[in-house]
Formats: structure tokens, C-alpha cells, sequence
């Protein structure tokens, strides 16, 4: 079953010609968007505004159970 599934997939591949530049474009953009954009404008909180271990986890432990007040 496995084999077969993986042959459809494989042989469909290998007859592709507009479809294997559409796949290259997708790769590069979500290469572009999961690895570009998470280092310039997502950074590390814990580790730049806590110095340790046990001060990120008591952050985290705070904040996930710490209620909201509205």
C-alpha cells in the first residue's frame, strides 16, 4: 500500500514541467518567510531580556497563570 502511494506520487513528480517551477517558487518563499523574517523581525524574548534559566521559566509560569484583569 505504502509503495504504491509513494510510486503514484513519485511518477507523478517526474512527469511534471510547469508544475516542478511552481514547487520551486513555493520552496523559496516559504524559506524566505519562515527563515528571513524570523530572524530580523521575530527575536528571541527569553533570551535577550532574561539572563538565566530558572528567570525565563519563572516569567513563563507567571504569565500562563497569572488571570487578566479587564
Amino acid at each position: 500500500m505504502l509503495k504504491r502511494i509513494f510510486v503514484f506520487y513519485y511518477e507523478g513528480f517526474k512527469e511534471m514541467t510547469v508544475g516542478k517551477t511552481l514547487w520551486v517558487i513555493i520552496l523559496i518563499k516559504l524559506t524566505i518567510m519562515f527563515l528571513v523574517l524570523k530572524l530580523f523581525f521575530f527575536p528571541n524574548f527569553l533570551k535577550t531580556n532574561f539572563e538565566n534559566e530558572d528567570d525565563r521559566v519563572k516569567y513563563v509560569i507567571r504569565e500562563l497563570t497569572t488571570p487578566i484583569k479587564y
